[in-house]
Order: structure tokens, then C-alpha cells, then sequence
């Protein structure tokens, strides 16, 4: 549910969760600027807040931070949830009670954008495929990229003609709340299904259920594109409402520049949601061909003394840490491993790790089990070498003391950041900046 665009001045809108990286900020600006009367609430304090307080410097809002206050949730027309809110807030809950609507920001952007909308999900590679789209569409039409990768559209809208095209990278958490809207993309993608997000989802159907928000509202004149390779996505075809594409990695290949059969696949789908909106394979072809990859995706941070060092912070799940691997078919690397506890079953990854790597460096949170998985996983002690590094900068430090020429060391944590760094960008910043000093 959202209010339509003249009823928005005097309305009392309450946005939970201004977030450490700005998650609420293009929601309030946009609020403001409709004419609303728009009140702030996090439980962080400010000090905690302060990069996302700047952007809201010189706006007439109301702040309460260090944690809730109820009347803002029932005192008010409309809560904007920040989707990093869990969905059991007892807040939300008084909101309910209280008859108060409930949005996001993804969800007034939806409700309000003119043109047509490709939407991205999966449990890897999504954001890459979004890049890629977007750079394919790029070449024929204006095009604007948002949603988890470059940030909210909201403030935007008034520049989004018909004709443009948006490409929005949607988590399962901004997916979950869809409901709401009752609306879904126009083409909606999903590259594949693995675990994730299990400490927020209750069980992984829930986390699949989720997912599936991004075509459950469909059309039968919109689009699904589904991995043809993935398992678990072959019941949804049944499900669509609308039309449904498949992809897969052994398609007529693209020639690409950044490696892995992974970035094949993630080719192929954004191809196939291109060529929804017009584009030809030879326009495709062109834009692919210069694309070089996102930051902390496989990134070679540095090359010293003969070893690569490869930045993979995005990895946050052991479906990523996999691709990661199995884009180094003949090398055994140093893998650095661990980070936050997603509640995820890591024995995969800790089988394959003791079948593929050289060395395996094990920290944060999770950094103990993934040792012993591995440890456990080797057989009769043929198995890669593992180490125990609390710190992240330790365990940086271990990986290049293991290295010899012509070794790799590979970044590719599958676990997320929180507890050690506020995101993977600052996790895969300070790996670049230790191996390049030495």
C-alpha cells in the first residue's frame, strides 16, 4: 500500500531505519520534498550515524535515534521500513495494530516509475548481472541503474522518461515486503538459489518465497528469466504469470573480458532480459566486451614477488566463495575465509576447500568452524594447511607469509563483514591496502 502522489503534503510518514550506509536517506529527501512531515527513527546513535545524518543536513525532519519511540509508529499515516529492519519489529507490529500503512523505498519507487523495470535477484551474481544489463541497455536507451548497486532512484523520478529503462538489483530483504505493493518488474531475473540470509529468513523456504516476490505480481504480457542450471528454480516456471525465458552458461558464448564460467552465465542472463527491451546480440556483444567487472569481485588487488593477490569481498555466501574457486581451475590458492555467522551451512564449502586449496586462513565469527570443517573434511592429512587468525588483518598477513611465487591468494570470505567492518567495500579496501603495502 502507498498514497498516491498529490495526497502526500501534511502527511505524517515516519522512516525506520536512516542506516549506517544511507539506507533511509533517499527515501526521507523524496518525502520532504513531496511535502510530508517526515520523522526519523533508529535504534543506532548518532555517533554511529553521522555520514547518514550529513545528507539529511538543512532538511526539516524530526530525528530520534538510540531507539524507538512508539508514538512514532502509530502517531503517524505511513512507516518506510528500511529493509535491514527485521521483519518480526515488535514496531512493525504496533504499526499494524494501529492500521498505519507500511512501504519501502523500493516500493514507492516501483509504484511510481515510468518506465519499464528489469528487476535482479539471486543468491550470486546478481549484481553483476545488473551491471551488465545496464550497460547493455545503455547503448540504445537512457538507462538507470539502482536498487542494491548505485543506490535509490527515488530522487530521480522526475528524470525517468517512459522511454528510458531501470534496472533495479533487489535482495531477498527489499523482495520480502513486495507484498505491499502488489506489484512486480516488468522482466524479472533470477540467476540462481543457494542458502543465504538464514539468520533473517526463518528456514529457506522462506528465503525462496522472498525471491519469488519479484514475479509473483507479474503480468502475463511481463517477462521471467530463470537459470535453466539451477535446480531449484525449475518449479518456478510453473509459477509464472507471465512469459518465461531460460539462460544458461553453455549458450552461444559471449566474448568476455573478466573470467569464469560464472561471468558466462551472468552474460547470458543479462542478454536474455536485454533483448526483452530491443537490444541486438551485436549491441550486447560490444557492451559486454568492454565490461570490466565491479569492484571486490574478483579484483586483483596487487601482483608482488610473483603472487597474485584476488579481491572476492563480495562474496558473502559459500555459493560465491565456489564460483570464486572454480574460476581458478589450475591454480590450489591461499583462500582467506570468514566473517560474520549468516547461519549457513558451511560443510560444502569446507569439503571443497580441503579438496582445492593450498592454505586455507580461517577468521572472524565463523573462522573456527570453517577451520575445523576443513581439518575434518582433509583426508589423512593430505589436506590443505590451516590457520587460525582472529583478526582480519592477522589472517591477511598469514595468507602472504604462506604465499611462494606464482601463488594465489584469494580474498573470498563466504560469510559477510558485520562485526569486523561496516561492508564489504571496507573489508576488500583493507585487504587491497595490506597486500599492496606489504
Amino acid at each position: 500500500m502507498s498514497l498516491p502522489r498529490e495526497n502526500w503534503t501534511g502527511k505524517r510518514v515516519t522512516v525506520m531505519g536512516l542506516g549506517r550506509f544511507g539506507g533511509g536517506v533517499g527515501a526521507t529527501r523524496w518525502l520532504v520534498a513531496q511535502g510530508a512531515i517526515v520523522t526519523v527513527s533508529d535504534r543506532a546513535p548518532a555517533s554511529e550515524l553521522r555520514e547518514s545524518l550529513a545528507q539529511l543536513r538543512g532538511l526539516d525532519v524530526k530525528v530520534h535515534l538510540g531507539g524507538h519511540v512508539e508514538a512514532d509508529f502509530v502517531d503517524c499515516d505511513l512507516v518506510v521500513v528500511n529493509p535491514a529492519v527485521p521483519f518480526d519489529s515488535p514496531y512493525l507490529a504496533l504499526a499494524r495494530r494501529a492500521g498505519v500503512a507500511l512501504t519501502t523505498e523500493v516500493n514507492l519507487f516501483l509504484a511510481r516509475c515510468p518506465a519499464p523495470v528489469v528487476g535482479v535477484t539471486g543468491s550470486a551474481g546478481k549484481s553483476t548481472t545488473t551491471a551488465m544489463i545496464g550497460a547493455i541497455l545503455a547503448r540504445r536507451r537512457t538507462t538507470h541503474v539502482g536498487g542494491n548497486i548505485g543506490g535509490s532512484l527515488l530522487n530521480s523520478l522526475d528524470a525517468i522518461a517512459p522511454e528510458d529503462a531501470v534496472v533495479l538489483e533487489l535482495s531477498s530483504f527489499q523482495l520480502a515486503y513486495l507484498p505491499l505493493l502488489g506489484k512486480s518488474p516488468h522482466v524479472a531475473v533470477v540467476t540462481n538459489l543457494q542458502p543465504n540470509h538464514l539468520d533473517r529468513h526463518a528456514s529457506m523456504e522462506e528465503y525462496a518465497s522472498a525471491k519469488m516476490n519479484i514475479f509473483r505480481y507479474q503480468r502475463p504480457d511481463d517477462v521471467l528469466i530463470l537459470n535453466r542450471e539451477d535446480p531449484a528454480l525449475r518449479a518456478w516456471k510453473e509459477a509464472a504469470p507471465g512469459r518465461v525465458v531460460l539462460f544458461g552458461a553453455d549458450d552461444e558464448p559471449f566474448d568476455l573480458s573478466v573470467p569464469g564460467r560464472h561471468n558466462q552465465a551472468n552474460a547470458q542472463a543479462a542478454w536474455a532480459a536485454a533483448r526483452q527491451l530491443g537490444v541486438s546480440r551485436a549491441d550486447a556483444q560490444q557492451a559486454l566486451a568492454c565490461f570490466s567487472g565491479l569492484p571486490h569481485r574478483l579484483q586483483l588487488a596487487a601482483e608482488r614477488d610473483g603472487v597474485r593477490y584476488v579481491n572476492d569481498s563480495k562474496a558473502t555466501s559459500p555459493a560465491e566463495t565456489l564460483v570464486a574457486l572454480e574460476s581458478f581451475p589450475e591454480q590450489r590458492p591461499v583462500v582467506i575465509v570468514g566473517g560474520y555467522d549468516k547461519q549457513i551451512d558451511l560443510s560444502g564449502l569446507c569439503r571443497t576447500l580441503a579438496q582445492r586449496a593450498k592454505a586455507v586462513v580461517a577468521t572472524g565469527q565463523t573462522g573456527e568452524a570453517i577451520a575445523r570443517g576443513v581439518e575434518a573434511a582433509s583426508s589423512s592429512g593430505q589436506g590443505p594447511r590451516v590457520v587460525r587468525a582472529g583478526e582480519f588483518e592477522a589472517a591477511v598477513r598469514a595468507a602472504m607469509d604462506l604465499a611462494q611465487p606464482g601463488d594465489l591468494v584469494l580474498l573470498s570470505p563466504a560469510c559477510a563483514s558485520y562485526g569486523q567492518f561496516r561492508n564489504f567495500e571496507e573489508r576488500g579496501e583493507a585487504f587491497a591496502r595490506l597486500v599492496r603495502s606489504g
